[in-house]
This record gives C-alpha cells, structure tokens and sequence, in this order.
C-alpha cells in the first residue's frame, strides 16, 4: 500500500520596525509590534484557524486514517500567545486526536546548522523545551530550516537523538533516483530520510490557482491519480501551511480541494502517515549521499537565497560572532534578541537573485529593496551590540566592587 506523508512548516518571523541610524543608541525596541500583530491575526484569520477546523473535521470523518505531520517554530508560537491564543488552542487540539505529530527544528527557524554545531545544538534543544512545554510532547522526527541539509547536518541530527529527518527531493542529489522511498542518512545511517516530491506538492503550493497551467483547474481526484501513479511506496508531500489561504486564497478553491482529498486518496487504496511512522514502517532503499548544503529554496535547491551575497554574509557573520558575549551574560532580554536576530527571513529579505517562488515569499517582505533590508537589519544590530558590551561592562564593574 503507497503511503503519502503530508507535512507542513508554520512559521512567521518577529518583523523588525523601520530602524535608522539615528536611533542607534536611543531606542532599544527593535520590533514592528503593529504590523506583527496585524500579519499574525490576518494569517490567523484566513489560514490558521479555519484549516485548523477543517484537519480536525478530517481526522474526526476518516477515524483517525488521515493524518498530518507539522513543524511550528518557536517564533510562530510566540506570537500565537501574544496575538492569537485561539490558534494555539487549535493547535493543541489536533496534537491531542492522536493523528498529528509534531516535528523538531530550530527554535527560531534560523540558519544556526551553517554557523555552528554548538549554535544549532542549542536552538534545537530550545525548541525541545517549548514543544514540551507548550504540547508536552517529545519530538522524535527533524526538519531544518527550510529543509537545509547535507551529510553534516544529517550526522548532527542524528547525535541529538532523532530518528527522521526530512529533505528536499533535489535532482542534483538524488540523480536517477525517486524521491518517493525511505533513504538512510550517509552523515549517520541509523537515520531515516524522508525526501520531498517537489513537483506533487508545488502543484498545490504553487500551481494551484494558476490559471495558464495546463493542468488547471486541479481536482482532488486528479491529484489522487497522480499519487497512485507516483512510482515508490511513499509520496512526502511538504509545503508551507501558509498555502492554505494565504499564498492561495480562500476563493480559488483551495479550501474545497483540501476537504475532498482525504476520500480521494484512500479510495486508491493510498494511506496517510505521519513523518515518524512513514520512516518506522519502510526499510531504506538506498544511503543518500548529500556533501553540499541543499534546501528546499527555488530551482537551484541551495542556500544562495539566505547566503547568497555580500550583503547576506556579512550580516551573518556580525550576528554570530556577538554569540559569546550574548551567551556570557545569562540574560533572558538579551538572549530573545539574539534568537529573533538569527531567524532566516532577516536574510532572506536581503536577497538580489530572482527566485522561482519569489512572489509568494516577497508577499510579507517589508522592504523595497535587498539593500533597505541590509542596511535596517545592520542598524538594529549595531545597538544591539552596543547594549551588549554596555551589559558586560556594568557585570565586570559588579564584580570588581564585590
């Protein structure tokens, strides 16, 4: 029986408020609480709580047959608590039916993996501790950030305790190969890799109000074809959450297509597994070998939409190398900022290339251009770093009048 393993990423960074040079060492609120507010309680309102409802009608209907994997980053979770508790409450919901797992990843969907072990390790046992918290459930599965991984990156996952990661299908890894099987990981190979379909889940993340397209309009039934006639035993199928009302709206049908899936794959006689018991049921076929960093990020599958110019790695490198300092001064307000600092949108913004899926990331991007971003992001930063030293001063002026 083919299995399809359906995941989805829910993230929303913090925004940070138009920040010029002359409010370096003035003004410490780095924020745009309105417009974090306004985008959270938008996105609530069109995505999150009515597709919430409609997994959880799903789940009830189909007696526990359907069932959805998620990763919820711990930025996202905070401003569920701040803006929209109710979301959070849905959330917990579906995690209680029993048909829903919840994936590990880092705390604030940051590129911590291409910084340091130390530093990913770090942010990933931080979102151990709010799922536990906030779920009270132990993650067993990992998605990095943006399905950033290689070998490396694998082998890290794999001594934290994880049993499946998951990755991009990418046709400069896999080769000849189907993303549609269970793989072991060639960084530790006691751990599973699920590969994504990209072009199955793009056809409903991208494709799907896509007028031109020549498969338009997509019906449950025909995409149900198409998983029956995919060639492995499992057909991962990962997108954005924001899918869902968001990059496609209410009004295209997206909504409809989604209620009506579920019937239409299991009357193939196709089944619904989550990330862990995909991997715990197939035996890997083969060990993926991945030495270069890939994503799941526009057609090139890399990292060059995060890291891909000067502007991106400087910013970068200036946020990790106050690490350190950050971390010898113990201090909750100055570790939430480094956290929200580290979130990969920030980079993202800075981006000069034209990506494939440009419009629907640009669609929450504040900024006008790559270098508006770089030059507010650095502004930020650079009083941030002057708070910080001004900290460790006061702490060894402390400790020299003791």
């Amino acid at each position: 029986m083919k299995t399809v393993c359906l995941y989805f990423q829910v993230h929303q960074p913090w925004r940070l408020k138009t920040y010029r040079f002359f409010n370096i060492g003035k003004d410490h609120n780095y924020l745009d609480d309105l417009t974090n507010r306004a985008i959270m309680q938008k996105i609530a309102r069109e995505c999150y709580l009515p597709m919430n409802s409609l997994l959880l009608k799903l789940i009830k209907e189909n007696k526990g047959a359907f069932r959805v994997s998620f990763s919820l980053t711990g930025t996202v979770v905070e401003q569920f608590k701040l803006y929209a508790p109710e979301v959070l409450d849905s959330f917990r919901e579906l995690v209680k039916t029993g048909c829903v797992e919840l994936l590990c990843e880092t705390y604030s969907h940051s590129l911590a993996a291409l910084s340091s072990k130390e530093d990913f390790t770090e942010q990933v046992k931080a979102h151990m501790a709010m799922l536990k918290k906030e779920f009270g459930v132990k993650p067993k599965a990992f998605r990095n950030t943006e399905l950033i991984y290689s070998d490396e990156i694998g082998a890290m996952v794999g001594e934290l305790g994880f049993k499946t990661i998951l990755a991009e299908g990418a046709k400069h890894v896999l080769g000849w190969k189907s993303p549609d099987y269970v793989y072991a990981s060639a960084g530790d190979q006691s751990l599973r890799v699920l590969l994504r379909n990209y072009k199955l889940s793009d056809d409903i993340a991208f494709r799907f109000s896509n007028q031109g397209w020549d498969e338009y309009p997509l019906t449950a039934d025909k995409y149900a074809q198409w998983v029956s006639e995919a060639e492995g035993e499992v057909v991962n199928l990962f997108m954005d959450y924001e899918t869902f009302g968001e990059h496609q709206k209410s009004t295209t049908g997206i909504f409809d297509f989604m209620k009506a899936l579920p019937k239409a794959l299991l009357n193939q006689g196709i089944k619904f597994s989550t990330v862990s018991e995909t991997a715990a049921e197939y035996q890997p076929v083969a060990v993926i070998h991945c030495p270069h960093v890939m994503s799941w990020a526009d057609e090139e599958r890399d990292i060059t939409a995060w890291l891909g110019n000067d502007l991106q790695n400087e910013a970068f490198a200036k946020i990790y190398e106050l690490k350190d300092k950050v971390r010898s001064l113990k201090s909750e307000d100055f570790n939430y900022v480094w956290n929200f600092m580290q979130t990969s949108d920030h980079f993202y913004y800075m981006a000069t290339k034209w990506l494939s899926d440009g419009d629907v990331h640009s669609y929450f991007n504040p900024y006008g251009s790559s270098y508006e971003a770089f030059i507010n992001y650095m502004n930020v930063l650079s009083d941030f770093q002057i708070e910080v030293e001004k900290a460790l001063e006061a702490k060894k002026s402390r400790k020299k009048s003791k």
